[in-house]
């Protein structure tokens, strides 16, 4: 009877003898790369392929710095030098590569270059035809294929972020025969409702797998598209034609449905701490109109009609009070200078004197006789004394001596 062998240790037998195989292990393998994939570490896994099949292959990060002098990628025709080993636990054998060197382009990443290159020629890629995203997008249309991780990613991130956005799936295919037909059918029946954002992409895969993404009529529905589209097509290391015509690449579907789906938690605490200071905001200012009003009423108590109006009365009160005064004052000046006046005018009165025994002499014609020499003998005279008038004649003249003497 045959031995039972563990299957660690069919592995190791398998390891052995690639081991012992020289032309193993230094071995130079030419192919497409496809599935690349730039892991975390530093390392780079890839797999090499040809019309009749596929290697595995790995480049550890430590040789990188001196067999690799390039951005290695989906679609390079490379030749790459390494050894085939077993990986012993998986039981799986795959090509280690200690140099990688370029070696034309495959017949994919050709396509892949000339179609870009005519589309930018034709102002596809141009930023003027960009759509902005909708910042508060409330109706999302989806393209992609109704299983898989990226429908599935894309509506958990759209619940946890805002479960009141509407999600409209367009279930297309995304890869194989009839996927760019499928997925330019998607958003040309999604642009017709009216949505806010369409996301259309999938999730990672080789370069053939995405190859619907780089299809000119899928590059021609998104550019025609009305609506905004976001372009969410495999991993962050994946570049396809609708990345570039898209109006937003999002590096994996995840990502899109953040791009698409405005967080609605953090809305709302905006809007709350919006709402907080627009209230204090309203406080100050109620405030300070309180304070303008308040000033505005003392100055319109200062100027108020009514209270104008009494003081002037009261002022025109006092004016008057003091006009009486100043009247007064001015008529009892006035009376005591028309008694003096009067009283020099009684001390002058010729009846004054008249009634002390004098008397008033005047010519024929009325007028006072000052001096004798004012009459002539003969002459009529009048002389008026207290009780009435005397009328005399002249008999004679005598000039006082006095007189003469001067």
């Amino acid at each position: 009877m045959a031995g039972i062998y563990s299957v660690s240790q069919v592995n190791s037998y398998i390891k052995n003898m690639f081991a012992q195989d020289f032309a193993l292990s230094r071995i130079t393998v030419r192919g497409e790369v496809s599935n690349c994939k730039y892991h975390g570490s530093g390392h780079i896994y890839f797999t090499l392929k040809d019309k009749g099949g596929t290697l595995g292959a790995v480049m550890f990060a430590g040789q990188r710095r001196t067999g690799l002098h390039f951005q290695l990628q989906e679609g390079q025709q490379v030749v790459v030098s390494g050894a085939v080993d077993v990986y012993e636990r998986d039981g799986r054998y795959q090509l280690y590569a200690k140099k990688i060197e370029p070696d034309g382009l495959g017949g994919l990443f050709e396509r892949f270059l000339r179609l870009r290159s005519e589309l930018e020629e034709m102002g596809m890629f141009s930023p003027e035809y960009k759509q902005p995203i909708p910042k508060y997008a409330m109706k999302v249309g989806v393209v992609t294929a109704p299983t898989g991780a990226a429908i599935r990613d894309i509506m958990n991130i759209t619940s946890r972020r805002n479960p009141y956005v509407q999600l409209v799936l367009y279930p297309a295919l995304v890869q194989g025969s009839g996927a760019a037909e499928s997925i330019a059918a998607g958003i040309h029946a999604l642009d017709g409702l009216g949505l806010d954002v369409l996301i259309v992409g999938r999730g990672g895969g080789s370069i053939e797998d995405l190859w619907a993404f780089n299809e000119e009529t899928v590059a021609r529905a998104i550019f025609e598209c009305h609506t905004p589209v976001i372009s969410a097509v495999g991993h962050e290391t994946d570049v396809t034609i609708a990345d570039y015509v898209a109006d937003l690449r999002a590096p994996t579907p995840s990502a899109a449905a953040e791009l698409a789906v405005f967080d609605y938690r953090q809305f709302e605490d905006q809007r709350l701490l919006y709402e907080r200071n627009l209230v204090r905001a309203m406080g100050r200012r109620m405030e300070r109109l309180r304070y303008r009003m308040e000033q505005c009423r003392l100055r319109l108590r200062i100027h108020d009609p009514e209270r104008q109006i009494r003081e002037k009365r009261q002022q025109l009160l006092n004016r008057e009070e003091r006009l009486g005064q100043v009247m007064e004052q001015r008529i009892q000046a006035a009376k005591h200078r028309l008694a003096l006046a009067g009283g020099r005018l009684h001390g002058l009165s010729p009846l004054a004197k008249i009634s002390g025994g004098f008397g008033f002499v005047a010519d024929g014609s009325g007028k006072r006789l000052e001096s004798v020499h004012d009459v002539q003998a003969g002459e009529e005279i009048t002389v008026r004394i207290s009780d009435g008038k005397l009328t005399a004649q002249v008999t004679g003249i005598e000039e006082a001596e006095a007189v003469r003497d001067i």
